[in-house]
């Protein structure tokens, strides 16, 4: 896949490369005196600011931060060969569950040229196909890869991937809808969930397909949206007797942020309800906290299945 880079007028101040990134301010600053990259400019106030090129190159170095590279072996590549790194890293860690759809690329590219009411069309009608399992884990999940990828190197610009998200997540919503309701009086325990992203976290895509599994395996589902205040989860998980709080962490979330909230969300919810988490973000690879249960989509079904059975035990 050729780099493409889209040209774009107004360099990236120093907050928003690492809103856009995930790298801390302070990492950028040191890595320009350690490895003389990035190399920003100065406005007219003598503030840093970084040309498109160099936040593309960014987001690569740090795709590759969070596959387990370290800065230091990577940062003097080109972008192309960031890029073919990092697709090489993400197809050996890709689980052997997954099997991608084999017309990904046609659906790149028909949000690519902006056909947003075709690309729903044929979204849905793969749903119906396949069903919402295998749709989430083999075509949304590697789609939503490939279009990250993507965004990452410069090929999607900001709005097409949120153009992208929004068209998924509309096709998502309606097929969780759709779910039909499990029948209570089958004996079978159904969890729970409370569904949601800390106030840093401001990506859905995941939480939305994680949501979509949930559904699929019995489970009542309380979505509270992204971006909620650690209170409000407590409060809402009280209230709402909540046996899991599903979390999605993406690469942009700072992993000592995601550590440290994971930490306090434990000491403030009630004993009995569970924390599950999924996302890209490194702090769920490396050492993950013994009280959160770390969970791919393609897990999802077995947890639910476990869950219940921890509960069966608990009742006899």
């Amino acid at each position: 896949m050729k780099t493409s880079a889209i040209s774009v007028t107004i360099p990236s101040t120093i907050s928003d490369v690492e809103r856009d990134t995930g790298l801390a301010k302070e990492t950028l600053r040191v890595w320009e005196r350690r490895y003389d990259f990035p190399r920003p400019e100065r406005d007219t106030f003598g503030e840093r600011v970084y040309p498109s090129e160099q936040v593309i190159k960014l987001r690569l170095i740090k795709r590759l931060i969070d596959l387990g590279y370290r800065p230091g072996k990577v940062i003097g590549y080109s972008s192309d060969e960031l890029q073919a790194l990092a697709q090489k890293a993400a197809i050996g860690q890709k689980p052997e569950t997954v099997r991608p759809h084999p017309e990904l690329q046609a659906y790149l590219d028909l949000c690519k040229t902006h056909q947003m009411e075709a690309f729903r069309r044929k979204l849905t009608q793969s749903m119906l196909v396949m069903g919402l399992k295998s749709f989430v884990i083999n075509l949304v999940g590697p789609l939503a890869i490939l279009v990250g990828e993507a965004w990452a190197c410069g090929q999607f610009a900001v709005f097409e991937e949120h153009l992208f998200a929004e068209s998924v997540q509309i096709v998502l919503r309606s097929a969780v809808f759709s779910v039909p309701q499990v029948n209570h009086s089958s004996g079978t325990p159904r969890p729970r969930v409370l569904l949601t992203t800390l106030p840093q976290e401001r990506h859905g895509l995941g939480l939305l397909m994680a949501e979509a599994m949930f559904a699929a395996e019995g489970a009542h589902c309380i979505p509270l949206g992204v971006q909620t205040p650690l209170p409000d989860i407590v409060e809402a998980a009280r209230a709402m007797q909540t046996d899991i709080v599903a979390l999605s962490f993406s690469t942009t979330m700072n992993p000592r942020h995601v550590n440290d909230s994971l930490r306090e969300l434990r000491a403030r919810l009630p004993e009995q309800a569970e924390i599950w988490a999924g996302g890209s973000n490194s702090a769920l690879r490396k050492r993950p906290p013994t009280y959160v249960n770390v969970c791919e989509l393609a897990d999802i079904g077995t947890a639910v299945a476990e869950w219940r059975q921890r509960q069966r035990q608990i009742a006899s």
